[in-house]
Order: structure tokens, then C-alpha cells, then sequence
């Protein structure tokens, strides 16, 4: 079978089914594992070159509707009659529905259903051994800086934090991606501010891009200890690999319960000499 994936998250989910050797094309934001270096580049995600995909004569183009923009890949990919499934995930449990839906599609069916249950053995494992907080801590993700945007209800982003038992602080509104402000953001009063910022490296963010905005000067946010910026391939692409980023955040907000995240999905995320109560 001749796959391709035009959307890193879904080229994740390949990876993870153990069927890296059924793909012939990704896009070009496709960098994780790094060793699919070699495979024919299509473009960004959101202007693949359908005809370089069409050269490749897949089997299955797996798509997606996860970044907005990229309606007109698909809207070409019927035109042109090229074999397709779309992902649109909006939470974690369609993370895992689509995990299963790629399987099925790639005859990797029992893959995927292991997959799942380790998926949701280790989420269960984390919410059990989460130490009972005096308050939920309240979390600020932000994963674009000029505008400000931040998720909201609609996004998974919500429910990772539900997952280990905190609160995002814009989940009172409905729509995946909420525009903000610097002030709002102070007035919301989060404990945490979780930096993602979508398609830009860890190394290029620095805590002082954010403890010297005018309107947090003289704030709880102005502390450097309370902003954390993370590898955002571990929160923003709806892939198994979100996994890392949950035990990232559990880590985060319970160190001396959880060991520090590695890429290693199938780590177990507890520090083993920590005892804990029945």
C-alpha cells in the first residue's frame, strides 16, 4: 500500500502504527521522527503541490482539518480523484477514534487497538497517582503571540487539562481558538502560562518575551517561574504523541510524582521510588 500524509499529526499516527514503510510523501512540516528526511517533500500543509502527489500514485492520502486553511487540499483531492480519508479532531477521544480509523484503513487495525489501550491505560495512570491539589490549578496556553490566540473550549488543549486535573482558563469559550489580549489574560489569573507557539521552535521563545509585556509588569505573570515554554510539537499536532506532552504537563504541575517527558511514548510516567498512598 502507497500512503500519503500531507499533515505532520497524521504522519505521527503512521509512525506510530509501526507503518513508516508504506509511506512514499509528506509535507514539509512533517519532522517527526526525524527519519523520514528522505521521503518526497510536498509542499507546506497548507499549499501541498497535489500534482507531486498525484505523481506518487498513493493508495490513501491521509488529510486533514486541523490547521484552518487546509479545506482547498481536499477540495483538490476530490477533483482530482485521488483517494482520501480527512481527520478533523477537536479532543483527545477523537485522537484516539482517529488512530483506530488510520488502522483500519492500513490493514494495521490490531496496531492501532493497542495502541489505544496503552493510550488510555497510561491517561489513567497519570489521573490516579495526581496528588489531590488544595485548588485546580488554572492554566494560560498560548500558542500565538501577535495576535494573541489561546484555545478555547473546542480545542483538546481543554481536555489534556481536564486530564490531569487542572482548568484552562479560556474553556468558557465555545470555539477551538480564542483571540485575546495581554490584560485579559492578567484578569483571568492563571497559575501557569504554557507556551506553544504553533510551528515555532523552543529554542527561539524566551521567558522574557513575556515577563516584560507592559501589561504584566507588577503581576503575578512578570514571575518567570510561572511561564513554561514547550516543545510544541507535544501539545498543537492530534497525534498518540500528545501523550508526551500530558505527561510534560503532569510533570509540570506535580515534580516529585512524574518523572520529566521524553519522546519515548511508551515510558511510564512515574518516578518509581515515589510511594504513594492506597
Amino acid at each position: 500500500m502507497r500512503i500519503v500524509s500531507i499533515c505532520p499529526s497524521n504522519t505521527e499516527i503512521i509512525h506510530y502504527l509501526g507503518a513508516k514503510d508504506l509511506l512514499v510523501g509528506v509535507d514539509d512540516f512533517s519532522d517527526f521522527p526525524p527519519d523520514y528526511a528522505d521521503l518526497p517533500r510536498l509542499g507546506p500543509d497548507l499549499s501541498i503541490r497535489i500534482d507531486l502527489v498525484e505523481e506518487l500514485q498513493p493508495d490513501l492520502v491521509i488529510a486533514s482539518l486541523s490547521v484552518p486553511g487546509m479545506e482547498k487540499n481536499i477540495q483538490q483531492l476530490e477533483e482530482k480523484g485521488i483517494p482520501h480519508i480527512t481527520l478533523n479532531p477537536k479532543s483527545w477521544n477523537d485522537i484516539l477514534e482517529d488512530v483506530l480509523l488510520v488502522g483500519s484503513y492500513i490493514d494495521r487495525l490490531p496496531e492501532a487497538q493497542k495502541l489505544v489501550a496503552h493510550l488510555n491505560q497510561t491517561i489513567e495512570t497519570i489521573r490516579s497517582h495526581m496528588p489531590s491539589p488544595q485548588s485546580i490549578p488554572r492554566i494560560y496556553w498560548e500558542w500565538w503571540p501577535k495576535p494573541i490566540f489561546t484555545p478555547g473550549q473546542g480545542n483538546w488543549l481543554t481536555q489534556v487539562c481536564t486530564l490531569v486535573g487542572s482548568y484552562n482558563i479560556f474553556a468558557d469559550y465555545p470555539q477551538e481558538s480564542v483571540q485575546t489580549n495581554w490584560l485579559e489574560v492578567v484578569k483571568r489569573n492563571p497559575d501557569l502560562v504554557m507556551v506553544v507557539w504553533t510551528g515555532i521552535e523552543k529554542h527561539r521563545i524566551k521567558k522574557d518575551m513575556f515577563t516584560t509585556r507592559p501589561d504584566w509588569q507588577n503581576t503575578p505573570l512578570a514571575d518567570p517561574n510561572l511561564i513554561h515554554i514547550c516543545e510544541e510539537g507535544w501539545f498543537c499536532r492530534p497525534s498518540p504523541r500528545l501523550l508526551v506532552g500530558i505527561k510534560h504537563l503532569a510533570h509540570v504541575l506535580a515534580p516529585s510524582h512524574f518523572e520529566p517527558a521524553t519522546e519515548d511514548l511508551w515510558q511510564d510516567p512515574r518516578i518509581q521510588r515515589t510511594p504513594y498512598p492506597k
